[in-house]
């Protein structure tokens, strides 16, 4: 079969990045390639760019032929996030405006690129496509309700989109063209600005993600697959959580310490004999006979001075350890989290995110 377009010009920037012999240009580091049973290939470099790695892992995968995952998922470190919600309006032809947002494309540029994924409410994305919708995924279409009346809202919404670059300016113009793309078709009903405070922590001064697998082993815990239906895809809970940061900071150090589960300042995670039933640690592992099961976080802090809070992005290879993750948190089958004391539920959404191979389907004949 004959090598397409995208294919070869990804093959020859991993000649121009690695050079012939597979070391790259002025290094004396070898990068080496090596067989990974969920991308196919791994590849470990050095002195790359997020959008270069990103872009050599996609080359790598389609070596294989395997589906592969929008590389925005994994691509770590841009430091301004832009989240947009959808939904369509009655009677609009919602296959009219697929192509329309897949034709929003993110810069690719050497400087100033940037990274975007899209996501679908799980109901409309098996209209598009049965055959690449996991057999069970479902829309958030209730709300989580735990003991005492504990609540986590559902606000499903029909299209998510992602963007994220180094600096603002870049997610603004992207967010801006899909706002603009998707108007005759969809209304914006959420939009939200996250950014990096203080390199990986979350506004409670904690770090976030600090259990997150590595990214060699990231794929194996967001991706569905190959051979199942929706294969290279991923599960995505979005939720947005407004901190009571005032109250929180007020606590005395240990009481905030017992709440996470782990240590403020270099955060080291409590052992079994100290850990509180009810830290967040305890409430949002999930273990199935004796395993954890992980998820793969991006987490980001959103707003301002006087209102602020996480914007909680995780996504899964399994909707199930989604919805099992939820319910700890607000107390079924043990206790409720005891964060959630001091952050509120705003929002909650399950997004379909299809690989790269099916949204290519529906790009318009020109930026295919």
């Amino acid at each position: 079969m004959p090598k397409t377009k995208s294919v070869l010009s990804l093959e020859k920037a991993a000649v121009r990045l690695f050079g012939p012999g597979g070391r790259l240009p002025g290094s004396s580091t070898k990068s080496v390639f090596h067989l990974n049973d969920s991308l196919g290939w791994s590849i470990f470099f050095m002195g790359l760019d997020n959008v270069e790695k990103a872009e050599l892992r996609l080359f790598a995968a389609k070596r294989r032929g395997v589906e592969t995952p929008q590389t925005g998922i994994f691509a770590l470190g841009d430091a301004a996030h832009g989240f947009f919600e959808f939904s369509f309006r009655a009677g609009a032809d919602a296959s009219a405006a697929l192509p329309a947002l897949v034709s929003v494309r993110e810069p690719r540029a050497t400087v100033g690129g940037a990274n975007r994924v899209l996501g679908f409410r799980p109901s409309l994305w098996r209209k598009f496509a049965a055959n690449d919708t996991p057999r069970d995924l479902h829309d958030f279409d209730r709300p989580i309700e735990g003991p005492s009346g504990y609540r986590m809202p559902a606000t499903q919404a029909d299209v998510w989109a992602w963007f994220s670059a180094a600096s603002y300016d870049i997610v603004f113009d992207m967010g801006e063209e899909a706002v603009r793309t998707l108007a005759p078709y969809a209304t914006l009903e959420r939009e939200y600005r996250g950014w990096s405070y203080r390199h990986n922590r979350d506004l409670t001064g904690f770090e976030d993600g600090t259990e997150n697998p590595s990214l060699d082993e990231a794929p194996e815990v967001a991706l569905i697959p190959d051979g199942k239906p929706g294969a290279g895809g991923s599960v995505l809970l979005f939720q947005v959580w407004k901190h009571d940061k005032n109250a929180f900071d007020e606590l005395p150090l240990a009481t905030q310490e017992a709440a996470i589960g782990r240590t403020k300042a270099d955060s080291i995670e409590f052992d079994e004999a100290h850990m509180p039933a009810d830290s967040h640690v305890s409430r949002t592992t999930l273990e199935v006979d004796g395993k954890e099961l992980k998820i793969f976080r991006r987490n980001v802090p959103y707003g301002i001075v006087s209102d602020n809070g996480t914007l909680f992005i995780g996504f899964s290879a399994e909707q199930f350890r989604l919805e099992s993750m939820l319910g700890q948190m607000a107390g079924i089958g043990g206790p409720r989290d005891a964060l959630t004391r001091y952050t509120e539920p705003l929002t909650g959404a399950y997004y379909f995110i299809p690989s790269v191979q099916v949204l290519r389907r529906f790009a318009p004949p020109d930026t295919d």
